[in-house]
């Protein structure tokens, strides 16, 4: 199993419109980068992810699963892009925010660190471990 960061602006698509969609999930449509769409085409269903409210908020709220391999992205007919399905798994008892993240050490080679504009990025299973822990979830 991989792990994954998701990025997304809680006025376009917060934590809580996750939680709405149930287990049927929700596309990560939209991905116009890419690096980005090539990690969606890496992950498998049962992948886990972080959800991060990006802009003012900048945390890591919650855990999604991917529930649906890579597909075309309904929002274009450009056959370029493509996306998974997400659903939420559950939330971080404690937010992580960006600051908290860059003020740990052992963060400080996570690509939410170095490239923080990317929209959906690789977690590796010690910075995993170490974010859920940090939000208050046993590992």
């Amino acid at each position: 199993m991989n792990h994954w960061l998701f990025k997304s602006e809680p006025g376009v698509w917060s934590w809580d419109d996750q939680v709405a969609r149930g287990d049927a999930g929700e596309e990560w449509d939209g991905v116009r980068n890419y690096q980005a769409r090539n990690f969606m085409r890496d992950m498998a269903v049962g992948d886990l992810g972080f959800f991060y409210h990006s802009q003012d908020e900048k945390a890591v709220v919650g855990i999604v699963a991917v529930c649906a391999e890579v597909h075309p992205d309904s929002t274009t007919d450009d056959p370029r892009w493509e996306c998974v399905d997400l659903r939420a798994v559950e939330p971080l008892p404690s937010p992580v925010t960006l600051a908290r993240i860059k003020d740990t050490p052992e963060l400080s080679d996570m690509a939410l660190v170095r490239n923080s504009r990317l929209s959906v990025q690789p977690v590796t299973p010690e910075e995993w471990r170490l974010v859920r822990r940090m939000g208050g979830l046993r590992n």
